[in-house]
């Protein structure tokens, strides 16, 4: 069971610290970085940032930070800082990531890339809920609750979570690990860096902080791009709501895949394909096959269907499951998967307000079961935010609309985790400040990661020339990318997901 958790659940790196030596032109020092994280000539450092920007003069924390330095000194224009989703993820190897995504030259040559752990997070000061081994193979997403029992057992443990994270260690840190702290964060890594401005691209819950920052500090943004955008309030109780509604939007471009490849064995058509989900999903439930129960194999859909490229190994797996044989072998977990679940958890429960009663959780799942059944369950399902025990220090930030207009948001049309329908709830909240990109696409991640040329031509020309559509831009539907039939994904570069730290690749 452990082992087939490894395919939907990601880590950050362990919190370690490093030390560089060498002095760089900006007075911060820059040398090598972690064995894994070193590639494409990224440079790393720590910086020292306030726990508590109430008292900026009190104790101290470090942030983990990279830099991957642009070599064409007459086309550059400053800094990229950049995020790759979670909350708890770890971004200090992210912009080697994007090169291995393909990042253009040109807007290399334009920007020093710069990634970092974010404040609790990886090889900054990391922060822990003392989980077990189950606990952090149980994930951020909560599981299909397929009855009000299960919601009750769910809130057994989300309440034990939340006592740990309170008695933890790390407690003294609850208060302080939010996206309007790490927005501060942000700034002070542009002071650091000695820069006037900062352009930002995030993606997932990196789009929650970007429009965090760019609201808290409207004229210290360059250029901004937001990538598969939450709605304004963040991986809020609305948020963690429209998993299901996403889930139901995208899933036909995998039951048109599935249905197309008689080898796999899961139905002539879409909607045979889709009945096969249910029918497996009943299965599961009653009896587990190769360690995968009902939620994980729900779980397991709900994060392949981020990437096409995943649709092949996911209707594999379900080749497996159908005919009880074992799935292909999943990927060994990353380190440090407690610290990113803790990481998730301390971000989220700050960022908002929870419903503190079992009764409305109840309530919202029997709804959401009802009109989303793939996985509105599982989103609707209650948190241990609902048991959390400490006041954010900072209460959090409403998305607003006064600033430059700087922003640019790129969304796919069929995006699982971050629908449509919470980016244009975010687009409406940065009103003229913002225009929008959106690809007529499946799945999580437009630029670079999605294949619509019309979409990643865009974003580019915005970050590189400033260029940015007069009024929001929809592009038509390119063809998908499907690796052959028993290909590895082992190359494909590793983002991390807004919400659910779901791994790229899929094994």
């Amino acid at each position: 069971m452990r082992r087939a958790l490894t395919i939907v659940v990601a880590a950050a790196t362990a919190a370690v610290m490093f030390a560089p030596p060498g002095l760089a032109q900006t007075g911060l020092e820059w040398g090598d970085c972690p064995a894994d994280v070193a590639k494409h000539g990224l440079r790393c450092t720590t910086i020292e940032v306030p726990l508590d920007y109430r008292d900026p003069d009190g104790q101290r924390i470090r942030l983990a930070v990279s830099r991957l330095a642009s070599k064409n000194p007459d086309k550059r224009r400053g800094v990229l800082l950049t995020n790759p989703g979670g909350p708890g993820g770890s971004g200090l190897d992210f912009p080697g990531g994007l090169v291995d995504l393909k990042l253009p030259q040109s807007v290399l040559d334009s920007y020093d890339i710069i990634g970092f752990d974010p404040r609790g997070v990886g090889r900054s000061t990391p922060v822990t809920c003392d989980l077990t081994t189950e606990q952090q193979y149980r994930g951020n997403i909560p599981p299909y609750a397929r009855n009000a029992a299960d919601v009750l057992t769910q809130a057994r443990n989300a309440k034990t979570v939340a006592g740990q994270c309170a008695e933890s260690k790390t407690a003294n840190l609850l208060p302080h690990v939010s996206t309007a702290a790490t927005a501060r964060d942000m700034d002070r890594i542009r002071e650091a860096l000695h820069e006037d401005k900062l352009s930002f691209l995030g993606y997932s819950y990196g789009t929650h902080l970007g429009a965090v920052y760019t609201t808290l500090f409207p004229d210290r943004g360059d250029r901004i791009v937001l990538d598969s955008n939450l709605a304004p309030g963040g991986l809020d109780r609305t948020g963690s709501r429209l998993f299901g509604p996403g889930m139901e939007k995208r899933f036909p471009d995998f039951a048109k895949f599935a249905a197309a490849r008689p080898e796999y064995d899961l139905g002539t058509t879409p909607e045979a394909v889709t009945a096969k989900y249910f029918d497996l999903a009943a299965r599961l439930d009653k009896t587990p096959v190769q360690g995968y129960d009902g939620n994980l194999f729900r779980l397991a859909t709900f994060g392949s269907l981020y990437r096409d490229s995943r649709m092949p190994a996911l209707a594999e797996i379900w080749k497996a499951l159908d005919t009880n044989q074992p799935p292909p072998p999943a990927a060994e977990a990353q380190p440090n998967l407690e610290n990113a679940v803790a990481g998730h958890l301390y971000v989220i429960c700050n960022d908002s307000r929870w419903p503190k009663s079992v009764g409305s959780y109840l309530h919202d799942v029997a709804v959401d079961r009802k009109h989303y059944p793939m996985f509105g369950a599982s989103g609707a399902n209650i948190r241990p935010c609902a048991f959390w025990r400490s006041e954010p220090a900072e209460p959090p930030v409403r998305v607003g609309d006064q600033g430059p207009s700087n922003v640019l948001l790129a969304q796919n049309t069929r995006d699982p985790a971050t629908p449509q329908a919470g980016a244009a709830q975010m687009r409406r909240a940065l009103g003229d400040r913002a225009r929008m990109v959106t690809a007529d696409q499946g799945g999580h991640g437009a630029y670079l990661i999605g294949a619509n040329k019309c979409a990643n031509d865009t974003v580019t020309a915005f970050l590189t020339t400033g260029e940015r559509p007069q009024d929001d831009r929809v592009c038509a539907a390119e063809p998908a990318r499907h690796p052959p039939v028993g290909a590895s994904h082992s190359s494909e570069p590793v983002t991390y997901d807004a919400v659910s730290l779901v791994p790229s690749p899929l094994p």
